[in-house]
């Protein structure tokens, strides 16, 4: 059946395409990080790697993970009774005692805040029964979030020979994460008075770097340093990960200053004449909107102008069924297509029975319209 013409408003709206940003100017400060990554949260786009996908030791940034696995089994409310082995756990700890009952909540914030490893223990076996059952849901969530070079053993992040992520594998894991909004709320969280205990945030970015929303915290002494941030600015979210760097905090501030003066985030054309008024052929209307199906984020370069394109077919013919796809919104930087979004028919159209035309008859409409409009009927038009 030949298809459509439309109206298209795209007012105010965020666009969105998954892309890979190439000719920006390359982070060169020197670092600190053995590893570092910094990952877009809006597109997944990978802004700096260095050794990302290299396995190693990740420490107590774990526990973003530990954290993101309770969250999707349990209730935050849920009464958890602390055992023996909870509560002998060695390394960082909030000092939990054999039989002490807290809710899930307080002790997601002994986890993120204050890095207890007797919190990681507790939680694990009140939402898996076992350490081992629960190291079995945190690989399986690794591996539904695509990280393909980590493996994990406990839920606290204590050495372990089969416990290891990588930098690009912890910012995707982070950036699932950072979707909750409990997680959210706690990571960027300073001090805390939670029950009988208070915790201040070991996370020193939520201090001195403006724009800190978290996250987490590692080190052990086979490990080293790992620290896993996340600053947005001008709507523009960054992950920033780096492991074994002995001066993690200048690491994220030099990668973060460099993002945030390299990128930025572009909204579509405000404009009230930015609407195209097309005839629909033989419906119950003459015209049809068009617009995209989601709401998603563009990041380009700061120094980079971007356009917008519209492919629309000239006209359509009723009827016209709501959620069809109807064309594409390019946008260009410099010419070239840098992504694409797809658009849908935001109503339908049904078919006026008075007005059914025979084929001649679409045939001879659609040319007498090409000739209004311009151009042949059959193709994309571009404006």
């Amino acid at each position: 059946m030949e298809r459509k013409i439309f109206v298209i408003v795209l007012l105010g709206i965020w666009l969105v395409l998954g892309l890979s940003i190439s000719g920006s100017a390359a982070f060169t400060d020197p670092i600190s990080a053995e590893c570092a990554v910094l990952m877009d949260t809006g597109s997944g786009d990978i802004l700096l790697d260095e050794n990302g996908t290299d396995r190693h030791l990740i420490a107590s940034t774990t526990k973003i993970l530990t954290a993101l696995v309770v969250l999707e089994t349990c209730g935050l409310d849920e009464t958890v009774t602390v055992s023996a082995e909870s509560a002998a756990v060695e390394g960082s700890s909030i000092y939990l005692e054999p039989g002490e009952q807290l809710s899930v909540r307080e002790l997601l914030y002994g986890l993120l805040m204050e890095s207890g490893n007797d919190a990681a223990d507790a939680l694990a076996r009140h939402a898996a029964g076992s350490l081992e059952a629960f190291a079995d849901r945190m690989n399986e969530q690794a591996r539904l979030l695509g990280c393909e070079n980590s493996h994990f053993e406990n839920p606290h992040g204590l050495d372990g020979q089969e416990h290891y992520s990588c930098a690009v594998d912890l910012a995707r894991i982070t950036a699932q994460a950072m979707q909750n909004e409990t997680f959210r709320q706690i990571v960027s969280t300073k001090t805390a008075q939670v029950g009988s205990r208070s915790y201040t945030n070991h996370n020193k970015l939520l201090w001195q770097y403006d724009g800190t929303l978290g996250v987490k915290t590692g080190y052990t002494m086979a490990a080293g340093r790992i620290l896993v941030s996340c600053a947005a600015r001008e709507g523009l979210e960054l992950i920033c990960v780096t492991i074994s760097a002995p001066d993690d905090w200048s690491d994220h501030e030099a990668i973060l200053d460099w993002a945030f003066s390299q990128y930025k985030r572009v909204t579509l054309p405000e404009k009230e004449d930015n609407l195209f008024s097309l005839p629909v052929v033989a419906g119950e209307t003459t015209a049809v909107s068009v617009v995209p199906r989601d709401q998603r984020l563009l990041l380009v370069e700061k120094d980079r102008e971007v356009t917008y394109r519209t492919e629309l077919p000239k006209f359509v013919y009723a009827p016209v069924y709501q959620g069809e796809h109807a064309g594409f919104l390019t946008a260009l930087v410099d010419g070239q297509e840098i992504g694409r979004i797809d658009l849908f028919y935001a109503a339908s159209v049904e078919e006026d029975g008075a007005s059914r035309l025979n084929t001649w008859e679409k045939i001879r409409r659609a040319w007498a319209l090409a000739e209004k409009y311009g151009g042949n009927p059959l193709i994309y038009y571009t404006d």
